[in-house]
């Protein structure tokens, strides 16, 4: 079975890895800057379902495949909160969410096409807590170059791990992708996690 990421995250292709299974990374097409939803749960949900769907589609819809596709937002106070793109953007951000919590959200977005196709649309949820970080220690990380580029400016698995005092879920879904829930969500397919083993 050939099992494809739809993500040009290498904390999510690292997290596959580590769990036994290797995709193909084929990377959507998809500009996430059209696509609006009632809520960031609802976001982040269709965003994957808008990257897994574009890589399956460019691919002729093909068989005996897995495709992956995963978005992840920080839900703060209600708005959803993407990368920061920018140096100021990352500073305004982590001032903002320091000493706070917020609901870190990915969607995941699953297509198995075997004799027939089946998707499986899911999001998961964790609750973030921020550390009363300094105006130095944030000027630092944001000069790092990291915080740019991550759902909510901060990482739990690089630089940014110091500066989560604590989560309430599962911690693979702040990295990117919930492993416990893409299981099920294959369950659901019919397939085996462990049948990926190698894959």
């Amino acid at each position: 079975m050939r099992v494809i990421l739809a993500s040009a995250s290498p904390a999510r292709l690292q997290t596959l890895r580590n769990a036994g299974i290797n995709p193909e990374v084929i990377v959507s097409e998809v500009d996430e800057s059209v696509f609006t939803a009632a809520t960031p749960s609802e976001l982040a949900c269709l965003l994957a379902e808008k990257k897994a769907e574009e890589v399956f589609t460019r691919l002729g819809s093909p068989a005996d495949t897995i495709i992956i596709g995963c978005d992840s937002i920080l839900d703060f106070e209600g708005r959803p909160q993407g990368k920061p793109g920018s140096p100021e953007a990352a500073v305004e951000l982590l001032r903002r969410t320091r000493r706070r919590s917020g609901v870190l959200v990915t969607g995941h977005h699953i297509i198995v096409s075997t004799d027939r196709v089946q998707r499986v649309n899911r999001g998961g949820k964790t609750i973030i807590h921020v550390a009363d970080l300094s105006d130095e220690e944030i000027d630092a990380y944001v000069a790092t170059g990291e915080p740019e580029h991550v759902a909510g400016g901060f990482t739990i698995d690089a630089l940014g791990g110091p500066f989560i005092t604590g989560i309430e879920g599962d911690p693979h879904n702040v990295v990117g992708l919930s492993l416990p829930l893409v299981r099920m969500m294959l369950a659901d397919c019919g397939i085996q996690w462990t049948s990926l083993w190698g894959a």
